[in-house]
């Protein structure tokens, strides 16, 4: 197989769905989306590889579909992770200045950032995913972002937020890839690929929260001065709503699933009172006709515990009152009608839903919530190229062991 440093691709593996996003990202032109597959996914729960063989024939479908339609063969991939197991945390690392005439050098930099990793082990069976800057301090002069080439009289430090995952979760994923026969280039925190293509680089300077309400998770992070300061994950999400209706209406889990879709709202107060669906009986039972307002009332409380979830996550975070330009909302549930209402009503802060953007080509085929993570995660291995910081996994999943890795990609620390 032929490999072409200039085509991309993003793999979503998610509770509900995988996807496979293929972008060209030629020298001198931006990211061009030519290929996009999807699959169901039947092997994870909540993030979480529990069946290998149903993922891998899940992700060599995603896959396939996207090569179909960019006429591309693909050999690498930039996967997403996600899941209850990952933590995330804020430190800091302090080195004495040895550069020549006291000027800072890259390798200063790289001493401080492995000081604050080792201030900040993870527990044991977790590693770092994520070492990522937020600001430089040289002899107390704060503030600064970028501090190679710059001078200083003894002391530079790093804030940092490390970001940590399960070895073994990280492992399973690999393997899954590797079994469908292609190599993981980078694993990347499923909400800093959504936060890549759904907001803009003022969002970050303001102060804003991305929450992206998959299947099986909601995931958060918290941009503050143009940093990310705040990363959680919540194990309640969009999967919540479609057992809810199931039970609630009494119709087979697939048919509720599609009920949500189409017919779900999170406010009761938005819906008709006259409106009406048809929902499909179990054991061969003829199907019935009830209340959309019915519908409304099964989901409502169920969204309301989410936002309040998401909303007391901010604000133990100490970030709530530093998020002017509000919360965006991605991923399936976002798209949910009255979900923005109700949670304005809870956040009390501007809430708008984040579609993917900052890219060209077949944009159309991408442009939902639900492909910001895949879209996300081909604009992070753009910008890896671009600053020629891409470090290859091997073929084995055993190499993730060893692996702790600094993040110091411009679009995660600006």
């Amino acid at each position: 197989m032929v490999k072409k440093d200039n085509i991309i691709c993003g793999l979503d593996i998610g509770t509900t769905k995988i996807s496979a996003v293929i972008a060209d990202h030629s020298p001198g032109s931006g990211v061009e989306i030519i290929g996009m597959g999807v699959a169901p996914s039947r092997g994870l729960k909540k993030g979480i590889v529990i069946d290998i063989d149903s993922t891998v024939e899940s992700i060599k479908y995603a896959v396939r579909e996207a090569e179909l339609m960019s006429g591309e063969e693909i050999n690498s991939v930039y996967v997403g992770i996600a899941g209850g197991h990952i933590r995330g945390i804020n430190g800091k690392g302090v080195i004495a200045i040895s550069g020549k005439n006291k000027e800072i050098v890259r390798e200063d930099i790289d001493r401080a950032l492995d000081a604050a990793k080792a201030m900040n082990l993870p527990a044991n069976g977790h590693e770092v995913l994520h070492v990522i800057p937020q600001e430089y301090i040289i002899d107390n002069q704060d503030g600064i972002k970028q501090p190679l080439g710059m001078s200083g009289i003894s002391r530079l430090e790093v804030c940092v937020h490390i970001v940590t995952n399960a070895v073994t979760s990280a492992q399973n994923i690999i393997k899954c890839v590797n079994k469908a026969g292609m190599e993981v280039k980078d694993i990347v925190l499923e909400q800093l690929g959504s936060s890549q293509s759904t907001i803009t680089q003022e969002e970050k300077d303001l102060g804003i929260a991305v929450v992206d309400i998959g299947g099986g998770t909601t995931d958060i992070a918290i941009f503050i001065d143009g940093s990310i300061r705040h990363t959680s994950v919540l194990s309640l999400a969009g999967d919540n709503f479609t057992k809810d209706i199931a039970v609630g209406i009494r119709t087979p889990i697939s048919s509720a699933e599609k009920i949500k879709k189409e017919y779900g709202c999170a406010m009761t107060s938005l819906v008709e009172e006259d409106e009406v669906i048809e929902v499909p009986s179990v054991g061969g039972r003829k199907p019935r006709v009830i209340s959309r307002q019915v519908l409304s009332e099964i989901i409502q409380p169920r969204a309301e515990e989410i936002l309040d979830l998401i909303a007391r996550e901010i604000h133990s975070s100490g970030y709530e009152d530093l998020i002017p330009a509000g919360v965006v909302l991605t991923g399936g549930a976002s798209i949910m009608e009255g979900m923005v209402e109700l949670a304005e009503q809870i956040f009390d802060l501007p809430v708008r839903v984040g579609y993917p953007n900052s890219v060209g080509g077949l944009k159309d085929i991408v442009k939902s919530p639900i492909h910001a993570t895949g879209v996300g995660l081909v604009l992070y291995g753009a910008m890896n190229r671009n600053l020629n910081r891409r470090q290859e996994y091997k073929s084995s999943f055993y190499g993730i062991a060893s692996r702790v890795r600094t993040m110091v990609n411009e679009f995660l620390v600006h």
